[in-house]
């Protein structure tokens, strides 16, 4: 059963994808986070292709998130797109305040070479 905070960061969610949108030129920065993991991957939605991803469960097998952890996350999602060819991407927070492991893995993505 979804909780009220569930049901919410979905509402906004939805609100949040009506509005953007990836394309092969700005693809997507999808975050989404749980209590053991946060996940990040750039995704195509014109062909609703997943391009890069990355998690925490690859940087650090511990089964904490913390912020520094995060920002490792943003800087190997960045790292892998600039492998790809990837530069300019739209961020989608999903519904999640931008603050504490969201902000984090944003500067982390930063200073990686993203730019949203």
């Amino acid at each position: 059963m979804a909780t009220n905070k569930t049901l919410r960061r979905n509402k906004i969610k939805k609100g949040i994808r009506r509005k953007i949108s990836g394309t092969a030129e700005k693809p997507r920065v999808a975050i989404y986070k749980s209590n053991k993991a946060i996940y990040a991957q750039i995704i195509n939605d014109e062909l609703g292709q997943t391009l890069v991803s990355a998690s925490s469960a690859e940087i650090d097998k511990s089964k904490n998130v913390t912020i520094s952890v995060s920002k490792e996350v943003g800087k190997s999602l960045a790292e892998k797109a600039v492998a790809n060819g990837l530069k300019d991407v739209i961020f989608d927070r999903s519904g999640y305040i931008y603050h504490g492991n969201i902000k984090a893995l944003a500067e982390g993505a930063r200073e990686g070479g993203l730019k949203f």
